[in-house]
């Protein structure tokens, strides 16, 4: 059933239809590009599971060029936490990318029109980016230090932009980042001036970025979505006559 929902809110960008729908629109937004890069035209009704594709093409939205794509990134990902970061032991690494390449779930999730092989990149992508920031303590400001801290803020945005449940990677680098500023703070070879840098640092790409990502995505999900369609009434009258296709199309609206 949910690769019949998102399946159809692909299908929705690519044809510019507006909608509503419970998620955030990075990870539906990505399934659509997929389509339409992979030369799918988005005239597939998706009405019940079990329908046949016939002469669709959605290969691209199904696994090779995005779900796929990125659940297989899992295992590189989680086998360079362990063995760079965390256990740094090269039989951990290997049992980690193991279970992962062989398991059942992950195989499965990544073969359908999903949201979840996106959300699990961009969680692990944002875990990776942290720990990697963390061994960048003993030189702060340098350039491997600011990459990686931005790269935690963008992987923040696209793990919140694909499924709220992203909070909860949101909730460990914020839990991590607080423990990593008292830390700061109770340095007392640290200037004031110093710790306010790095406090500043923390806000810009751990906060200010994430939010002015997912706050982009959005710009992009209605500028994309300009005619009418079936979330129209969820809105009101003046964004309904922004739509092409609505009955209120270009109609003045008092305010």
């Amino acid at each position: 059933w949910d690769e019949t929902h998102f399946g159809k809110m692909g299908s929705y960008y690519i044809n510019r239809t507006f909608f509503f729908d419970v998620h955030p629109p990075l990870g539906k937004m990505l399934i659509g590009l997929a389509g339409y890069l992979s030369g799918y035209d988005g005239t597939f009704p998706f009405q019940k599971p079990g329908d046949r594709y016939e002469q669709h093409n959605y290969v691209g939205m199904r696994g090779v060029r995005l779900c796929r794509l990125l659940s297989s990134w899992l295992a590189v990902l989680c086998f360079s936490v362990q063995l760079l970061e965390l256990s740094k032991s090269l039989p951990a690494a290997l049992l980690t990318a193991f279970i992962l390449i062989f398991d059942t779930g992950c195989i499965t999730l990544s073969q359908y029109i999903l949201l979840d092989p996106i959300l699990m990149f961009f969680l692990m992508g944002a875990v990776l980016s942290m720990v990697k920031c963390n061994s960048c303590a003993d030189r702060p400001f340098s350039a491997s230090w600011w990459f990686w801290l931005s790269l935690t803020g963008v992987s923040l945005a696209g793990a919140m932009g694909v499924k709220f449940v992203g909070l909860f990677v949101v909730l460990l680098v914020g839990l991590n980042t607080i423990y990593d500023l008292w830390d700061l703070l109770g340095n007392l070879s640290l200037s004031l001036v110093m710790f306010g840098k790095h406090l500043l640092a923390r806000v810009l790409c751990l906060i200010f970025l994430p939010l002015a990502l997912y706050t982009a995505m959005f710009a992009v999900h209605f500028a994309v979505l300009n005619r009418s369609g079936p979330g129209d009434g969820f809105f009101s009258s003046a964004f309904q006559s922004q739509l092409i296709g609505n009955n209120l199309h270009n109609v003045s609206v008092p305010e």
